[in-house]
């Protein structure tokens, strides 16, 4: 006869808890993050054209509100890229004015050869309701698309 209650027994091999489901969604979670890293490495291309449009439009926009000429010229065609100081004191007096200026949104992106233009929708910090379209041209030089039309003020 067997002791119903003996403190040297190990439990049944049923009771212990094991390690298996934790594996199994260790093992679930891998082939996840696999997947996704295969499928996003598979695609070699680059931003499209009129993506690389858009990123010009806002990285422009961005340097201007951070008085950042340098960074501006990076993304302004070498005829509307003006003097520095003509250019960060236009703009503080924009600022002044108007508030920050930022990009809502981008499209109509039309590129024939060198040449682009884009609808851009701007609002400003004192009037975030009141959007803003204009519609810009950009140019390819040196290889980068620039903006080559004022925004807004």
């Amino acid at each position: 006869m067997t002791e119903p209650d003996d403190p040297d027994a190990t439990e049944p091999a049923a009771d212990r808890p094991t390690i298996a489901p934790f594996l199994g969604a260790l093992a679930i979670i891998s082939l996840v993050v696999i997947g996704i890293v295969v499928f996003n490495s598979g695609s070699d291309e680059g931003p499209t054209p009129e993506q690389e449009v858009g990123r010009a439009v806002v990285a422009q926009n961005d340097a201007l509100q951070r008085d950042d000429y340098a960074d501006f010229r990076l993304y302004t065609c070498r005829a509307q890229d003006g003097d520095e100081s003509g250019v960060i004191a236009g703009q503080r007096a924009s600022v002044a004015e108007n508030g920050e200026r930022y990009v809502d949104g981008i499209g109509e992106v039309a590129i024939t050869g060198d040449d682009a233009t884009a609808s851009v929708t701007y609002h400003f910090d004192k009037t975030p309701d009141d959007t803003v379209s204009v519609d810009l041209a950009l140019v390819r030089e040196d290889g980068a698309w620039k903006v080559c039309s004022p925004g807004p003020s």
